[in-house]
């Protein structure tokens, strides 16, 4: 491992915000948010281009009141480079390669549990999945004669429903012919 490698955070299009014991940050580009858990995060925090692993070790250490072992960092800079929050993220050589996550916490050591770096990602939906609702046109929908029994989805839709991730679905008492129900 490189002793002198000297990791940097990415800041750019990133909201972050500070929580007690965590931090979120919702990547713009990429729209995923991320939860980074206090070891998570007094690493990514303490990656600023100037210090090197073994100094980050002891930065994030004082500040949990613990001894961290280097591999936890590394196992830290690992999840984060894989996420894109860390800069130089290509000089990073994957000190856990081939391993499971399982075989990298034997590695770091048990007794290290506590301070194991976990980082929670979730997409974020684009605006127009993030519809909560379906806007009917003109009332509804409206299905074609033989278009199915009521209260299923309409096979032969005539006017659909103004929302694409909508469904038509035909109305109970809609007979052969006629309205509809828009449904995600």
């Amino acid at each position: 491992m490189n002793n002198d490698f000297t990791p940097k955070s990415r800041k750019e299009n990133l909201v972050v915000q500070e929580l007690e014991g965590e931090v979120l940050i919702y990547d713009l580009e990429k729209n995923k948010a991320f939860c980074l858990n206090q070891t998570s995060a007094l690493v990514w925090q303490s990656c600023d281009g100037s210090r090197t692993i073994a100094e980050i070790s002891e930065v994030v250490g004082k500040q949990l009141n613990s001894q961290i072992n280097e591999d936890i960092v590394w196992l830290a800079l690992d999840q984060l480079s894989k996420e894109k929050l860390v800069e130089n993220k290509e000089e990073i050589k994957n000190k856990f390669a081939g391993m499971s996550r399982r075989e990298a916490v034997r590695k770091v050591g048990l007794a290290s549990l506590i301070a194991l770096p976990v980082i929670a990602s979730l997409t974020a939906p684009v605006a127009a999945q993030s519809a909560s609702t379906c806007i009917p046109v003109t009332g509804g929908c409206a299905c074609a004669a033989g278009s199915g029994p009521n209260g299923q989805l309409c096979t032969n839709v005539t006017t659909p429903c103004a929302n694409a991730n909508c469904r038509c679905f035909k109305a109970n008492n809609s007979g052969g012919a006629g309205s509809g129900n828009c449904v995600p």
